[in-house]
């Protein structure tokens, strides 16, 4: 279901008004102020992909702080990530200022105050997203808030052009494939995010972090592959097989448990998904690195109490 909202349909005089309380309702409790308010224009377009929340702001300058005071009014506990399509922007949280030119992220946290100045027009898609999805440690986000993510390299450009596009394409969305477009987004933030947290490590504990961090993200994208084995992660981060299995036992498991853990968590959201319902589980269990359909079965059902079909009839509804 899509939302927009627009000052263009109100006089002059009332549009800040409803701005200032348009975007608390959309995001979160927030103070938005300008100097010039019987000149102020903007638009809020949006909309809900899963548990995602992705908005398109555009506006004339203007500045949104999120103080102590209001996030004791109300606190959903998100994350959310500013991805500059036009203009500039300069947030500023714990200590810290990025400051945004278009195709730039970064990354900041509804629990903590900020601030959000925007000095001429701009267009920024605002992404919502709960703390769950992020599967990292907030410990380890909460070192790279208000820091510059770049999109013209790495991980970062590519989710970068494909954020830009779909805040072009934000009122054509099919509403059946949001959960899973919304789950893939969400898989390609840890991406960057742990990519990001690599680059920022100073300290031999934050490198591990990092290290940790990196090899999660390593699997998830090569989960598809069954052969995916501890021996060759270790080798594709130079590190040995011994190091990487102590690394994970720090974080209180294995590194072939984790590896079961996703691959299960990708198979439940595709099993859950309405555009996959003719899809049989056994391949579903095969895109995700499960051969044997009885063994995945087994798993499923022990990880989630269903099995892979009574857990889809009971999601479906029917």
């Amino acid at each position: 279901m899509s939302m927009v909202i627009r000052t263009a349909d109100l006089p002059a005089a009332e549009r800040f008004d409803f701005w200032r309380s348009s975007v608390s309702d959309t995001f979160v409790p927030l103070r938005a102020e300008t100097t010039r308010p019987e000149l102020f224009e903007g638009r809020i377009r949006g909309r809900e992909l899963g548990a995602l929340k992705v908005t398109e702001v555009t506006s004339t300058p203007s500045v949104v702080r999120r103080t102590g005071a209001l996030i004791a009014r109300s606190d959903p506990g998100h994350y959310k990530i500013g991805v500059q399509l036009n203009g500039y922007c300069l947030l500023t949280q714990d200590g810290r200022e990025a400051a945004l030119v278009p195709g730039d992220f970064t990354i900041y946290d509804t629990t903590r105050p900020y601030t959000l100045a925007f000095d001429d027009s701009y267009r920024q898609l605002v992404l919502m997203v709960p703390r769950r999805l992020l599967h990292l440690p907030e410990d380890a986000i909460a070192r790279v808030t208000a820091t510059r993510i770049s999109g013209r390299q790495g991980v970062g450009a590519l989710l970068s052009a494909f954020l830009v596009q779909l805040a072009d394409q934000l009122d054509e969305l099919d509403d059946h494939g949001g959960v899973r477009l919304g789950d893939n987004i969400a898989d390609l933030l840890v991406t960057l995010l742990a990519e990001h947290m690599d680059m920022s490590a100073p300290t031999p504990e934050s490198r591990r972090r990092a290290l940790l961090l990196r090899v999660r993200a390593y699997i998830e994208r090569h989960l598809d592959d069954p052969d995916l084995s501890p021996d060759d992660i270790a080798a594709a981060h130079f590190v040995s097989s011994r190091h990487l299995y102590n690394l994970f036992r720090e974080e209180g498991t294995t590194v072939s448990s984790w590896i079961k853990e996703r691959r299960l968590e990708h198979c439940r959201r595709d099993l859950r998904d309405p555009l996959q319902l003719n899809r049989p589980v056994s391949a579903i269990a095969a895109r995700w690195g499960f051969v044997d359909a009885a063994h995945f079965s087994r798993l499923f059902k022990a990880a989630y109490g269903a099995s892979p079909r009574e857990y889809r009839v009971t999601v479906s509804g029917d």
